[in-house]
C-alpha cells in the first residue's frame, strides 16, 4: 500500500508540472506573439506617416534617407527643393506597444506619440525662443449639481522669461499660437544648428491634408524667424 500511494503522489505532481510547464510554454508563446505583432505594428505605422509627410511635400520634398533609431523612434532625411529648409529631418516617436507593461505605463503618464522636424534655415536666427504649449481643464461639470455654473471661454495666455518683449517675436509667437498652429506642442528657434525646431502629435496628422498644414505652419514660423534677423 505505501509503494502503490507513493506511485500515486509522484504521479501526480508529474502532471501538476507537466500543468505548469504547459501554462508557462502558453504564456511565452502569448508574449513572444503580442511582441512581434506590436513591433510590426510601429514600424508600419512610422513609415506611413513618413510616406504622409512626404506625399504632403508636392514634389517640394522627398525622403533621401530613413532609419530606426530604435525600435521606437524613427528619423528620416528630407531634402527640398525650394529655398524653405536645409538639412531637414524628422523623428517620429512611438509608444513602446511592444512591451505592455511600458505601453501601460506611458498610457497611464498620457505621453503623446510625436513628430518633431529639425531643419536649418536660409538665414540664422538672431534670436533664441523656445515655445512650449500648456492647457489647463477644469474638473467636469456634474450635470445634476444644483450649484450654478459660468463657463467662459479665455483668451491665450503668454508666460515669457525675457526681460523685454522684442518687436521680432511676436509674428513667430502668433504663428503659433493662431488656429493652423494650435496643435504645435512646441517650437525652437535659435542661431545654432538646427535653427529651427517644431513637435506636434502624431494623433493630428490623420492624413495628406493635416500634413501639409503642419509644413505649411514650417513655413510661416521659418519666414518669420527670416525676417527676425533682417
Amino acid at each position: 500500500m505505501l509503494f502503490h500511494s507513493g506511485q500515486k503522489y509522484h504521479g501526480e505532481r508529474g502532471t501538476v508540472g507537466r500543468l505548469v510547464l504547459i501554462d508557462a510554454l502558453g504564456a511565452a508563446a502569448l508574449t513572444a506573439l503580442w511582441y512581434f505583432f506590436f513591433i510590426r505594428y510601429n514600424r508600419r505605422k512610422g513609415i506611413r506617416v513618413l510616406r504622409s509627410v512626404e506625399a504632403a511635400c508636392l514634389g517640394d520634398g522627398h525622403i533621401v534617407h530613413a532609419r530606426w533609431l530604435s525600435p521606437l523612434r524613427l528619423q528620416a532625411h528630407i531634402r527640398f527643393a525650394s529655398h524653405w529648409f536645409d538639412r531637414a529631418r524628422v523623428t517620429v516617436e512611438l509608444r513602446p506597444r511592444a512591451i505592455p507593461y511600458q505601453w501601460a505605463w506611458s498610457v497611464w503618464q498620457k505621453r503623446k506619440e510625436t513628430l518633431t522636424f529639425e531643419a536649418d534655415l536660409d538665414y540664422e536666427p538672431s534670436l533664441g525662443l523656445e515655445v512650449l504649449r500648456h492647457r489647463w481643464f477644469s474638473g467636469p461639470v456634474k450635470p445634476n449639481s444644483s450649484r450654478a455654473w459660468v463657463v467662459s471661454r479665455l483668451t491665450p495666455i503668454v508666460f515669457t522669461t525675457r526681460p523685454q518683449w522684442s518687436p521680432d517675436l511676436p509674428p513667430l509667437v502668433s504663428t503659433f499660437m493662431a488656429d493652423r498652429g494650435h496643435n504645435l506642442l512646441s517650437v525652437k528657434i535659435r542661431p545654432e544648428s538646427p535653427h529651427l525646431a517644431a513637435t506636434i502629435p502624431l494623433d493630428t496628422l490623420t492624413d495628406e491634408r493635416s500634413a501639409a498644414g503642419f509644413l505649411s505652419v514650417l513655413r510661416d514660423l521659418a519666414a518669420g524667424a527670416s525676417a527676425s534677423r533682417q
